[in-house]
């Protein structure tokens, strides 16, 4: 396994890092205590900075005006871009219009990309994507109740979704809905992109999640669609094609959001460090860094961090190299070790502030609150653990080998 990159990688990433501490991470002030009319004028002016240094939506494939990187490369951007909450929005390459604008972009029609597509990337317009539903388990997309009735030339949407991500202020979302209730059941559903003007598309509310609702970009919505009718052309890829164009976006998508939380990890292990060098303790000038069970978190949260970031990479690159079904083992692992480390990382960080943890004075405890669903989204811990451990225990019966990275055909 190769993780070099670049010459022109490395400067890149210079660059990011540099950008995120100088310009990124001061905003984050605002977006915890002041407006959303302030923040978003702040993360505005900073956006139109990163696309004087043309680095604007750097994940999107060249054609589309991105940077073409592979999908290491795009996993070490993300892991810079994760040191901040606004990192990925301030860069145009944020969730979910990132996982949107890999699949309208490899299953869309030219008239898609022209209407959907292009103003996404170019940051003119957002959106979301709206799969879960509150009535049915998150973890099997294919128990879904929205329906999307064949009518002329349009389909006719009825459902109820929720953590649609984003919704709050979309343009368009991209719904995944049963086309054909006879079908399959990995070929029921299909993806259709509706317009958020659409008559009958309801914001309800977004969702409160540990106290806070948020608002535009950091939310997660409630949708209800009711008779809401868009033309067929609007049909993303295959009617029945749903469920794969959703394994698509998740597989790699997977791996973004585990490099992201090893950017949050790693900030709330450096925040965790200094303010255990800076805590004075007693009269004599001692520290909690003199404490043993301090330097036995610090060493253990940089082990866990130094081993989940290898995971992931390598994860990353077998993608590169074999593609995400030869490589859900590892996407799995990543998916539940990455997420327990971000978090205890995050949780140790907390305890080492004490009760300035728990305020909004710092960024952890919004990381506590936003964060602790990444056991959750995109597979739980415990479907990716059944998944993975069912797998490795078929193949070793049959003769084959238990170790990661020995194939998942």
């Amino acid at each position: 396994m190769d993780f070099e990159v670049s010459e022109k990688m490395q400067t890149i990433l210079g660059m990011v890092n540099d950008f995120v501490e100088s310009d990124v991470i001061p905003i984050e002030g605002e977006m915890l205590h002041g407006d959303q009319e302030t923040v978003d004028a702040l993360v505005g002016a900073a956006q139109k900075r990163v696309r004087q240094m043309e680095l604007w939506a750097p994940n999107h494939p060249v054609e589309v005006g991105g940077l073409g990187l592979s999908m290491l490369e795009h996993g070490l951007l993300t892991e810079a871009l994760g040191r901040s909450p606004l990192g990925h929005l301030v860069f145009g390459c944020q969730a979910p219009d990132a996982g949107n604008v890999e699949i309208i972009h490899k299953y869309g029609t030219p008239e898609q990309h022209e209407r959907f597509l292009r103003p996404l990337v170019e940051g003119e317009v957002r959106s979301c994507f709206s799969m879960t539903e509150p009535e049915n388990p998150g973890s099997n997309p294919a128990m879904m109740s929205t329906t999307a009735r064949k009518d002329g030339d349009d389909y006719v949407i009825n459902g109820h979704k929720w953590f649609s991500s984003a919704a709050d202020g979309a343009a368009f979302a991209v719904v995944m809905a049963i086309t054909d209730p006879d079908a399959p059941p990995y070929s029921r559903a299909s993806m259709i992109i509706v317009p958020t003007d659409t008559p009958g598309f309801e914001l309800i509310r977004n969702v409160s999640v540990m106290g806070h609702s948020g608002s535009g970009y950091a939310t997660h919505g409630e949708v209800s669609y009711q008779q809401c009718r868009v033309p067929r052309a609007n049909l993303l890829g295959g009617e029945g094609d749903g469920f794969v164009i959703a394994q698509d976006r998740l597989g790699p998508g997977r791996i973004h959001h585990c490099m992201r939380w090893l950017g949050i990890a790693q900030r709330s292990f450096e925040m965790m460090c200094d303010r255990a060098n800076e805590r004075q303790i007693r009269p004599d000038g001692g520290t909690l860094a003199d404490r043993q069970v301090i330097q036995h978190w610090v060493a253990e949260t940089a082990a866990e961090i130094s081993g989940a970031r290898l995971m992931t990479l390598n994860a990353a690159w077998m993608i590169d190299e074999v593609g995400p079904k030869a490589s859900r083992d590892e996407i799995s692992a990543i998916k539940f070790t990455v997420a327990n480390v971000m978090l205890r990382a995050v949780d140790r960080a907390i305890q080492v502030h004490g009760a300035l943890g728990v305020t909004d004075d710092t960024i952890l405890a919004y990381w506590y609150r936003h964060e602790r669903a990444a056991r959750i989204y995109d597979g739980a811990d415990e479907v990716h653990k059944s998944s993975l451990g069912r797998r490795l225990l078929q193949r070793r019966a049959t003769g084959g080998s238990c170790r990661l990275g020995t194939g998942s055909e």
